[in-house]
């Protein structure tokens, strides 16, 4: 099953779980990003990847000028554990991790939340690759990426018990974008899927299939 297919299926599934006026937020929101363009203002195949160093979950720090002297990264920004369908979408990166270092890349995943958050995630999921924290959505902001939550939907997260404030270090309103870049060896982005839509995720095939057009 492709990682759409089974964001598809979760997000089916959850909606019937949500109450209707929560559920009217979230898609006024939803549509007010999508509307917003900024999708189309992100980074894309053609620029110059901002470079960064950031606190892996174990305290390393990760740089990706450092990264991409051993090859090209596959970088991907999620919004935190707590989004079931950034949990999706990691494990079915993880499911491909392999095929990603066959082809000499290295993976990354980046979000805002504490170090002790990327920990409690990658220990539950088996994750292979580097979870670094972009406290503040700082990288995410020059990767055009980072947004902040309007009051309304910040007040549904809230009351489902998602504390942002705790788990990205008093930065609760802002979030990145789902993203996921292809960064060849020069730092130049080869390939990008970026949505302001949160439900779907760039599928593992084709990020191979980028990395393999690198040649």
């Amino acid at each position: 099953m492709s990682v759409n297919a089974e964001l598809r299926a979760f997000y089916e599934s959850r909606q019937k779980q949500i109450p209707a006026d929560i559920r009217a937020v979230m898609r006024r929101a939803a549509r007010e990003q999508e509307e917003s363009g900024q999708a189309g203002r992100a980074l894309n195949a053609g620029a110059t990847a901002p470079s960064f160093a950031l606190p892996s979950a174990t305290g390393r720090t990760v740089a990706l000028d450092e990264l991409l002297a051993q090859g090209p990264v596959v970088l991907t920004f999620y919004r935190g554990a707590w989004c079931p369908y950034c949990n999706i979408a990691l494990r079915s990166l993880q499911r491909h991790h392999d095929d990603i270092t066959a082809r000499g890349a290295r993976l990354v995943a980046v979000s805002p939340q504490v170090p002790d958050e990327s920990l409690s995630l990658t220990e539950k999921h088996g994750l292979g690759f580097d979870v670094l924290s972009d406290l503040g959505c700082d990288v995410a902001k020059r990767y055009g990426l980072a947004f902040d939550l309007p009051d309304d939907l910040a007040a549904v997260y809230d009351g489902l018990g998602i504390d942002l404030r705790r788990s990205n270090a008093g930065h609760a309103r802002t979030l990145p974008l789902p993203a996921t870049y292809v960064i060849d060896r020069d730092g130049v982005i080869r390939w990008a899927f970026v949505t302001t839509d949160y439900t779907t995720r760039a599928e593992p095939a084709d990020v191979l299939a980028a990395l393999d057009a690198l040649g």
